[in-house]
């Protein structure tokens, strides 16, 4: 199935996985819970506990929640999870395509994008030419 990985302070990517609970559970590292936010066939599954188990904040949500530990975005049908289509894992990906840092202020939880940094080339050094 092929699904987005969302991994705490790491970029979002494509992966397939199998469509078996076992692997679900593993991937997320424990209870998988479903979310819904989106009109779009598309869910969300996440650890049940995460914020319980102390999981490392991961993403905000729609404005209103954050997910704690590792997650990934699949399609649905019906009942079902299945592949994403191209389009939705482009969305997706865009979505959630930058780390997130989480960081406790007096008045709440801040949250702060971590957009990729190309670093620069280092620049070559001309020698000096020295008259005498």
């Amino acid at each position: 199935m092929k699904v987005l990985l969302v991994e705490p302070g790491k970029a979002a990517r494509p992966v397939e996985i199998k469509n078996e609970l076992h692997e679900m559970q593993q991937i997320v590292g424990g209870l998988i819970q479903v979310l819904y936010p989106w009109e779009d066939p598309a869910a969300i599954v996440c650890n049940d506990e995460g914020k319980l188990m102390g999981l490392p904040l991961n993403r905000v949500l729609e404005d209103y929640d954050v997910i704690a530990g590792t997650f990934f975005v699949c399609g649905i049908q019906g009942e079902n999870f299945t592949d994403l289509t191209e389009q939705q894992m482009q969305k997706y990906q865009q979505m959630f395509r930058s780390p997130e840092a989480f960081i406790r202020t007096p008045e709440g939880m801040m949250c702060i994008r971590m957009d990729s940094v190309v670093s620069p080339k280092p620049k070559t050094k001309k020698p000096h030419r020295h008259e005498r």
